[in-house]
């Protein structure tokens, strides 16, 4: 089949782990025809850049075509038009259309495109919530409720399926784009299988535990991503280990904010909390695999995929519409921002045959966050997710 993903709400860097470019690679490798058309924009350190490539084939395979520059960008660039849309779709023929997003003003021309080739599958998926998105006047009532929502309507009748990313993602499609519910599923994201099944080799398992100066027999804990004013719920974790003390040890990535560092860095000088500083997208996947328990006390982030392809526990802060890692005992969860209760259950954790267990369920079940797994689906008439949880 020849696939065509549409990637225009952002930047597009090539070899990033994102959905973006992991689910057209794992669709290229099932050996579908797959091109990409993304926006002429890309990130260069902390800033936006132009990108020097338009055309080229990457080592997945699949064929990036960038956009010429936009006319705009408007509203601080939350509204930019590609004029080219129509031509490039015309030239590719995609037999199946995966659009990323429907915060694009250019799914207009995506329907004209439609209306004069209604043979091409349509799939679009959605990363916004109510804890990312729509989150002031402007944006939920004029830009989600008015134009974004009148997007999703318009290409709606050519759609044969929308996936939300997120269980609450879902819901958003439902609840702010009016979509219809029987249209709409989840569609996790996940983690790169090669990078996975690289990550879990023992022997590699062993070299970065003992680069870490993580001994074989050490329970390790693993947490990873910013650390900034909407995510403080990782000091909390660190004080719980600094309290439990030698018992475990606790390995932190990631930026850290100005206004929380030197807190953090007080709390690194305990002897079982380690912080390794930003690392790569392959380096997480190891630091994650060499973990023996992974917690995230705070916000989603896609590192909670990523570490469940890994078959980890874990130790997840409880947000609505975020419960989809929960494979029926993987998962232990907080209720609140507190030291004392992230604490009492890591001891939990600790106790009895609980880790036992969260080890079994979270081993069998693992292949579900896969992105071989996630893309064949995206695509399979025949086959779904079942209910979203």
């Amino acid at each position: 089949m020849k696939i065509c993903h549409l990637c225009l709400h952002g930047p597009y860097n090539e070899g990033w782990n994102y959905q973006e470019n992991i689910l057209p690679k794992y669709h290229s490798l099932q050996g579908h025809d797959v091109y990409q058309i993304v926006t002429p924009y890309m990130w260069d350190q902390d800033k936006i850049a132009i990108s020097p490539d338009t055309k080229y084939i990457n080592k997945s395979g699949v064929r990036i075509v960038r956009c010429k520059l936009s006319k705009g960008p408007t509203f601080g660039g939350r509204i930019t038009h590609y004029p080219e849309v129509m031509d490039l779709l015309t030239e590719i023929t995609p037999e199946i259309l995966f659009v990323h997003d429907v915060q694009c003003i250019d799914i207009r021309t995506v329907v004209k495109y439609l209306k004069k080739h209604q043979e091409c599958i349509v799939y679009v998926d959605n990363h916004s919530d109510f804890s990312n998105s729509a989150r002031n006047w402007f944006s939920k009532n004029i830009l989600h409720k008015v134009l974004w929502r009148r997007m999703a309507q318009m290409i709606n009748p050519y759609v044969k399926r929308f996936y939300g990313v997120l269980p609450a993602r879902v819901d958003f499609l439902v609840d702010m784009y009016k979509l219809p519910k029987d249209k709409c599923s989840l569609l996790v994201m996940g983690a790169d299988d090669e990078l996975v099944e690289a990550a879990l080799n023992e022997d590699k398992i062993a070299d970065t535990r003992a680069e870490m100066g993580i001994g074989s027999n050490d329970f390790l804990i693993v947490t990873g991503g910013k650390i900034d004013l909407a995510k403080t719920q990782t000091l909390y974790l660190m004080e719980a280990i600094k309290r439990i003390g030698g018992e475990i040890e606790l390995i932190v990535f990631g930026s850290v904010a100005n206004e929380l560092k030197e807190r953090f860095e007080d709390l690194c000088r305990a002897e079982n909390i380690h912080y390794l500083g930003w690392v790569s997208a392959e380096k997480s996947y190891q630091v994650f695999a060499a973990a023996n328990l992974v917690a995230f006390p705070g916000r989603h982030s896609v590192y909670w995929e990523q570490a469940a392809a890994l078959g980890k526990p874990m130790i997840l802060k409880y947000w609505d519409g975020t419960t989809h890692i929960d494979e029926g005992g993987n998962v232990k969860y907080l209720y609140k921002d507190s030291t004392d209760e992230i604490e009492d259950v890591i001891r939990l954790i600790l106790s009895g045959d609980t880790y036992k267990l969260m080890c079994k369920v979270a081993n069998n079940n693992r292949s579900r966050f896969l992105y071989s797994e996630i893309a064949r689906l995206s695509i399979d008439e025949n086959d779904s997710y079942g209910d979203d949880k």
